[in-house]
């Protein structure tokens, strides 16, 4: 077995783990919210969700550039020893299906926003530009894409859940445990 070296950590570092479960927060109150919003009635509170989903989208899609940044220019930790390689390639195409989906629905919501000729703000304080213009037939195609890579990245996100519970759970091999904040012991505690 391969021990773990400066140039692979035996876990994720803590920017890398911010990252992670900054992104998972804001995917879970991304879709809350997209759920919720498209039952709203009053137009005043449609605004300000609406508002609301987009800013937090934008963040989302700066957060996971950042973090894909980070993880292109620091040393990841390398896979759990006695995984197989099927297990490897399946974990590596739902990591990269997630990373893809986290930017293409912020993308669509961009592409909704711009093709429905309304401005785009981050939170009041910046404003976007429009990536295209104002166009209803390629409106009604981001709003298909979007709709069908929210229920898309649902499963992703619940598939990787399940197969961090099943590592945790099942194969106890650690896979979880690297990407938590690590735990202090006090001197003369039991570990």
């Amino acid at each position: 077995m391969n021990q773990p070296t400066p140039l692979m950590p035996p876990r994720w570092g803590a920017v890398s783990q911010l990252f992670h479960w900054t992104c998972a927060a804001l995917v879970v109150a991304l879709g809350s919210i997209g759920l919720y919003m498209t039952e709203l009635t009053s137009p005043v509170s449609k605004i300000r969700i609406y508002a609301l989903h987009k800013s937090l989208g934008i963040t989302l899609l700066a957060l996971v550039l950042l973090r894909l940044l980070w993880r292109w220019t620091h040393s990841v930790p390398e896979p759990v020893p006695g995984l197989s390689r099927p297990l490897r390639l399946a974990a590596g195409g739902v990591h990269g299906a997630l990373y893809a989906m986290m930017i293409a629905m912020p993308l669509t919501g961009w592409l909704i926003n711009s093709t429905s000729g309304y401005p785009l703000q981050w939170f009041k304080l910046i404003n976007l530009p429009s990536i295209a213009a104002k166009n209803e037939h390629l409106n009604g195609i981001a709003k298909q894409l979007h709709e069908f890579g929210f229920w898309f990245l649902a499963l992703l996100v619940l598939g990787h859940v399940a197969a961090a519970l099943y590592h945790h759970v099942f194969l106890q091999d650690g896979t979880l445990n690297r990407m938590l904040p690590a735990r202090r012991h006090r001197p003369g505690a039991m570990p």
